[in-house]
C-alpha cells in the first residue's frame, strides 16, 4: 500500500487546464491539474464541480459574482451553474468529479483525462 503525493504528481506534467487522475473512489476520479489563464464558461448539467486550491490562487467566475480562493480552500459549484475558472498565476488544484465527466461540460471538447 502506498499513498499518492499530490506535489510528485504535479511535478510530472507541465500542461495547463489537463487534469490527471491521480486516485478513484466510489466511481469518482481524483485528480490533479494545473492552471493559468482563462478557462471558458461552461456548466456540467448532471453533476457539482469540486475545485480546492492546493497553490497559487483560483478565481471562480459566475454570473452573479465571483469566488475567490486561496491554498487549502475549497468551492464546489452546483450542477447547471455556467462557470468559469481563472488564475493570474500557475495555480495547482485537486478535483474531484464522477468518472468520465467532461472537464468543459461537452465530451466532444474535453480535455482526455490521463492516468498518472
Amino acid at each position: 500500500m502506498k499513498s499518492t503525493n499530490l506535489q510528485n504528481k504535479l511535478s510530472l506534467f507541465s500542461d495547463h487546464w489537463s487534469p490527471k487522475a491521480v486516485a478513484e473512489f466510489n466511481g469518482h476520479d481524483v485528480m490533479v491539474v494545473k492552471v493559468q489563464g482563462e478557462f471558458n464558461w461552461h456548466s456540467h448539467d448532471h453533476t457539482d464541480d469540486f475545485f480546492m486550491v492546493l497553490s497559487g490562487k483560483l478565481i471562480i467566475q459566475l454570473r452573479d459574482g465571483d469566488v475567490e480562493l486561496n491554498p487549502g480552500e475549497l468551492y464546489v459549484v452546483p450542477k447547471g451553474v455556467e462557470h468559469c475558472p481563472k488564475a493570474e498565476e500557475e495555480t495547482h488544484l485537486l478535483l474531484i468529479e464522477p468518472a468520465g465527466t467532461p472537464n468543459t461540460g461537452d465530451h466532444e471538447t474535453a480535455a482526455v483525462i490521463d492516468r498518472l
